[in-house]
């Protein structure tokens, strides 16, 4: 049986929303293992100039917990 957690992340990019989203993703990853999906709760920018400059998320991220006994056996 699959467990799964939530967690809410921020992340923004100067590319887009969606290479935003691929940030926290990446930054997730780096200390979370078996992520699942990603869903985009909130979106926004900053404009400077009549430009946007800046495009920011709110995410969330579900990923699979590990139980004690099938980290001890792949180990």
């Amino acid at each position: 049986m699959a467990v799964l957690k939530v967690l809410e992340l921020m992340a923004s990019s100067t590319k887009s929303w969606e290479d935003a989203a691929q940030q926290a993703v990446n930054e997730a990853s780096k200390t979370l293992k078996h992520i699942r999906s990603v869903y985009i709760k909130e979106h926004s920018a900053v404009v400077n100039k009549n430009k946007i400059v800046e495009y920011r998320i709110t995410a969330k991220l579900s990923f699979e917990i590990e139980h004690a006994a099938a980290s001890k056996s792949k180990k």
